[in-house]
């Protein structure tokens, strides 16, 4: 349960960094995003989730 805690807190400052360095940039691509058709959105999650569990198989060898 800790390594859970510290990967989700991991995480949390990695996706947290680039508001804080950058705020007017993400407000910008967030409303591009916003743009985006749903099926791109749901390609682009997929391959990150694909991208992630390879990593995450990658660590555990």
């Amino acid at each position: 349960m800790k390594f859970f805690l510290v990967v989700i807190g991991m995480v949390m400052i990695i996706e947290g960094l680039p508001y804080f360095a950058f705020p007017q940039r993400m407000k910008a691509w967030i409303h591009k995003v916003l743009e985006l058709p749903e099926k791109s959105l749901r390609t682009f999650g997929f391959v990150l989730m694909l991208v992630g569990l390879a990593m995450v198989y990658i660590g555990k060898r």
